[in-house]
């Protein structure tokens, strides 16, 4: 593989066709490299954290109604915090207001893009350990969030018979396996 510069797609204009507080939709004018004409989507949102809480040779997960999709789904803990000073304030937060629990360690595994063909947002993947319980604080949003434990096998099946689908959760899983030593 080689590290080229890709050709260059030129924004002629932009306009925002939709804003709320969770998101910003623009629509863009672009020109491509051979001079023919388009039209961009983008969907512009804040970046967020996922926290894989583990402990016991296993994953705090929660789980909750996700209405885009129609149902409930397991995942880990993710979120993001308006006006959070950092990657890893937003993961201590997000842990401590789904589940409960305290991490005395935060380890950052890397960052990722979410939906890169449609969305600038990102996120940022950690590894929360030497967990402490406590009560959850959920926003009201997240009245109807439940958690569990679950093994590291067990994890696994549920991606295999689709109980987690969500792709933040699994691509911080796979970083998390990436970086185990062999």
């Amino acid at each position: 593989m080689t590290d080229a510069q890709p050709p260059t797609i030129r924004t002629l204009d932009s306009t925002v066709v939709y804003t709320n507080a969770w998101m910003t939709v623009r629509e863009d004018r672009i020109q491509r490299p051979d001079g023919s004409h388009g039209i961009y989507g983008v969907i512009q949102q804040r970046g967020f954290a996922v926290v894989i809480p583990m402990e016991n040779g296993g994953f705090h997960l929660v789980e909750e109604y996700r209405y885009p999709i129609g149902r409930r789904t397991w995942s880990f803990p993710q979120g993001s915090v308006a006006d959070s000073p950092s990657p890893q304030a937003t993961a201590h937060t997000e842990l401590a207001e789904e589940t409960g629990l305290r991490a005395a360690s935060m380890t950052h595994l890397g960052r990722l893009d979410n939906s890169h063909g449609t969305s600038d947002q990102r996120f940022d993947v950690f590894v929360a350990t030497d967990l402490t319980p406590g009560a959850p604080d959920r926003e009201h949003t997240e009245q109807d969030m439940r958690q569990g434990w679950v093994s590291q096998a067990e994890f696994e099946r549920m991606i295999l018979r689709g109980a987690i689908t969500d792709s933040s959760s699994i691509a911080a899983y796979t970083l998390l396996r990436l970086r185990e030593p062999s």
